[in-house]
C-alpha cells in the first residue's frame, strides 16, 4: 500500500484556549511541563500505533513559540529518535506583529519581522535539517496573519508592495540556503485583522506570478497552502480552490480542516468564527481527495485542528486520530469510486444518478472509517 504522509500540528495539543471556553481543561498540556519534545513523543506513543501502517507522520510547528533556538535540538532529537519528519514550519509572525509584519508601513517592524523569516529558514536548514523526509522536503508556509489592516486608506496598496518585496526577499535568502522549501501562502480572509492581504487561493496564486515577474523569483516547490475551513469561511468553493492550485501546479502544502456546516451535523460555515474542526467524512472531501490523488498529490496532509472546548486529552487526541482516519476513508471512497460513470452520468445529465454515486461513496469512507477504528 503506497504511503501516505499526514502531518500534526503543534499547536492543537494545548491546555484549552482560554477568553470564552476553559483555558486549563486539559493539564497535562499546560506550560513548562509539556513542550515539543513531549508532543512529539506523545504523537509516537499514542497516536501512531491507533494508524494504518502506510500512514507516515510529520509535525508541523511555529517559530520561535513552538521552536526556537534554544530548544531545536531537543525537537530534532525527539524527530529523529521517533521516526516522525519535519513536515511544516512557519514564522510565528501574527505572535509579535500587529501592525501588518512584513507588509508593515512601519519600518521597524517590517525589519523585525523579516528577521524572523530568516531566522525560521536559518533553523530549518540548521539544526532541524536531519529531521527532514528522505524524499518530501518540509513545507514553509506563510500566514496571513499578521499581513492586515483595519482603516481603509490609500496605504493598502503599499503594504502590498512591502509584502511583495519582503517575501521576493526571503524567498531569495532561501535559495541560497539550498532552495529545497516548498515555500507556501495560507490564505484567510480575516484573524488577526478585519481585513488581510491575500485572503483566498486566487490571491495567493496571483501574488506568486507578480513576484515572478517583478522580481525574478521562480514559482517552482512555490504555492499555497489551502486550509479547506478558510475557504468555508466566506461561503467559497474548496473543491474549485483545489482545482485552481492543481492547474498551477502550486499545491505545495494542504490543511483538511473544516468549519463543520458541509457534513449537516457540525455546526459552523460562513460567518463564523474559525472552528478548526477536523478533517470530516462527506463529499467535497472525497471530490478533492479523488482530485489530488489524479494528480499524484504525494506531500504532506496537515491537520490543523483544535481539541473541542470540552475536550479532556483523552478525547483531544481521539480528535486528532479521527480527523486522519476520516481523510483515509476519503482517499479509499474516492479511488474505488467509478469516475467513468460518473463523469458518463453528468454528460447525460443524469444528474441524480450522480449524486447516488457520490452518496454510496460517503457511505463506504464511513464503513472504512469505522473498520480502521475499530483497529
Amino acid at each position: 500500500m503506497a504511503k501516505s504522509l499526514h502531518s500534526i500540528c503543534r499547536w492543537t495539543f494545548n491546555a484549552g484556549k482560554g477568553g470564552f471556553v476553559p483555558a486549563d481543561i486539559r493539564p497535562d498540556w499546560a506550560g513548562g511541563r509539556f513542550g515539543t519534545p513531549e508532543m512529539i513523543q506523545l504523537v509516537a506513543d499514542r497516536i501512531r500505533p491507533r494508524l494504518p501502517r502506510n500512514v507516515v507522520l510529520g509535525i508541523e510547528m511555529h517559530y520561535d513559540a513552538e521552536v526556537d533556538d534554544g530548544n531545536a535540538a531537543e525537537v530534532a532529537d525527539a524527530l529523529v529518535d521517533n521516526k516522525l519528519y519535519l513536515a511544516m514550519i512557519t514564522p510565528g509572525a501574527h505572535s509579535h506583529f500587529a501592525y501588518g509584519g512584513i507588509a508593515s508601513l512601519d519600518k521597524n517592524e517590517r525589519k523585525a519581522a523579516e528577521d524572523l523569516g530568516t531566522r525560521t529558514v536559518n533553523l530549518a536548514y540548521g539544526t532541524l535539517r536531519k529531521a527532514w523526509h528522505p524524499d518530501v522536503a518540509p513545507a514553509f508556509v506563510i500566514w496571513n496573519g499578521s499581513f492586515g489592516y483595519d482603516i481603509a486608506t490609500v496605504g493598502i496598496r503599499q503594504m502590498y508592495q512591502n509584502l511583495k518585496e519582503s517575501v521576493a526577499g526571503l524567498c531569495k535568502y532561501e535559495a541560497k540556503k539550498g532552495g529545497k522549501l516548498h515555500i507556501g501562502f495560507e490564505p484567510k480572509p480575516n484573524e488577526g485583522h478585519p481585513a488581510m492581504l491575500i485572503p483566498t487561493v486566487a490571491s495567493a496564486l496571483l501574488f506568486w506570478r507578480k513576484i515572478e515577474e517583478e522580481f525574478g523569483v521562480s514559482r517552482k516547490n512555490k504555492g499555497v497552502n489551502k486550509e479547506f475551513g478558510h475557504s468555508e469561511m466566506i461561503g467559497l468553493d474548496h473543491i474549485y480552490d483545489t482545482v485552481e492550485e492543481l492547474d498551477n501546479d502550486m499545491t505545495v502544502h494542504m490543511h483538511l480542516n473544516s468549519q463543520g456546516y458541509n457534513d449537516g451535523i457540525i455546526l459552523g460555515g460562513p460567518g463564523k468564527y474559525d472552528i478548526d474542526h477536523g478533517a470530516r467524512i462527506n463529499g467535497m472531501n472525497i471530490a478533492i481527495a479523488g482530485l489530488i490523488q489524479k494528480a499524484g498529490y504525494s506531500r504532506w496532509k496537515g491537520h490543523d485542528m483544535q481539541a473541542r472546548a470540552y475536550d479532556n486529552t483523552e478525547q483531544a487526541i481521539d480528535r486528532v486520530v479521527r480527523s486522519v482516519l476520516s481523510w483515509e476513508a476519503c482517499e479509499k471512497a474516492a479511488k474505488e469510486l467509478k469516475t467513468r460513470d460518473l463523469l458518463k452520468a453528468l454528460a447525460q445529465r443524469e444528474t441524480a444518478a450522480a449524486e447516488d454515486m457520490m452518496r454510496a461513496a460517503v457511505v463506504n469512507a464511513q464503513m472504512y472509517f469505522d473498520q480502521m477504528y475499530a483497529g
